[in-house]
Formats: structure tokens, sequence, C-alpha cells
């Protein structure tokens, strides 16, 4: 229906970490982690941190520390149903982005805790993911967004991030109470 890739695009997907994965896990302070769990229910979480936060372990292996956050852990939970992760790195700027599927475990401490310390916080907790296919996705979907193109960016066609709880389960809360 929509034809055959190129060998290019066919093509680029690595089984093990090379020096340009590495660069560019290096550089990412984003990343998108998806899961699902063992009845297909599915869930994406934005992890983000200054560049270097995820920590390469070996050529097949990398470790995302958990951040204190919300505290729900859906995407952990779905992990132990079912281990299989999608992982999407962005470098804010770029246009391309950096993809890697694999199986995940999660661990509460290991020898790479320590170089995962920021601000003076210590994760206590970090999905060490196993690479079974990495490779650069194609810039097109960050092109046709303008998504760094400030100029196209429309933040005021949403209410603040500070009113949607009132909008949605807090409705009896001054407004004051739930921005504090």
């Amino acid at each position: 229906m929509f034809g055959r890739p190129a060998p290019i695009p066919r093509d680029k997907v690595e089984r093990v970490l090379r020096r340009v994965h590495r660069e560019w896990i290096a550089a990412t302070p984003l990343l998108f982690v998806a899961t699902s769990d063992s009845d297909g229910r599915c869930d994406a979480s934005p992890k983000g941190d200054p560049p270097g936060f995820v920590k390469p372990l070996d050529d097949t292996t990398i470790a995302v520390p958990e951040r204190a956050g919300n505290k729900r852990f859906d995407g952990y939970h779905n992990v132990l149903g079912n281990p299989h992760v999608g992982l999407i790195f962005v470098i804010p700027g770029r246009t391309d982005a950096l993809r890697v599927n694999g199986t995940a475990r999660l661990v509460t401490d290991g020898p790479f805790f320590d170089a995962m310390t920021v601000r003076a916080h210590r994760p206590d907790l970090a999905l060490v993911v196993s690479v079974e296919e990495i490779f650069f996705h194609c810039p097109k979907a960050f092109v046709r967004a303008g998504a760094w193109q400030p100029e196209s960016w429309q933040r005021e066609a949403v209410r603040p991030s500070t009113r949607i709880p009132r909008a949605l389960s807090r409705s009896s809360e001054q407004l004051g109470d739930i921005e504090s």
C-alpha cells in the first residue's frame, strides 16, 4: 500500500551502540520512554535532565535514572509485566532523533548510580535497557511541526498548566491554592 523503504532507511538499524549513538546520548537532555503493559495498554513518559543523564553501560546496555516526579510510575509498572520499551532521544533544535528499542529491567542500585547524580540527587531507581535496535529517525516530523521555530509556537492556544487541574478535577478550589 505504501511501497517499500529505500535502502538507507531500510538498512539503518544497528544492534549495538556505536560512537555516534554515544555522542547523541551524551548530548541529550530529553528522552521519551514508551511502554505497554501485558494487556497492551500504553504509556509514554518524558524524562529530562542535563545532557548526559542517560548512561551507556556497554555496547548494548543503557541506564536511565528515575527522578522524583508524580510518583505514578505508569511505565515502570508496565515494564514489570512487559519488558519491551521504545526510547526517543531528543536534542532541542535538532530535527533528527535517536530511537532505541529493547527490553528493560528496573534496578535499585549499581556501580553507575553515582555517575547519574544530578544536583546532589542520586537516583533511587534506574531503567536498564538492553538494546535490540538503535537508529536515527528521519527529521520530517520535527520539520513539519516547526518544533524548534519559536514563531510557530502557540503557547496561548491552551490554558496555562497551572489552570488545567482546576478545569479537570479541582473546580471547587481557589486558583491561588492550586498555583501555590
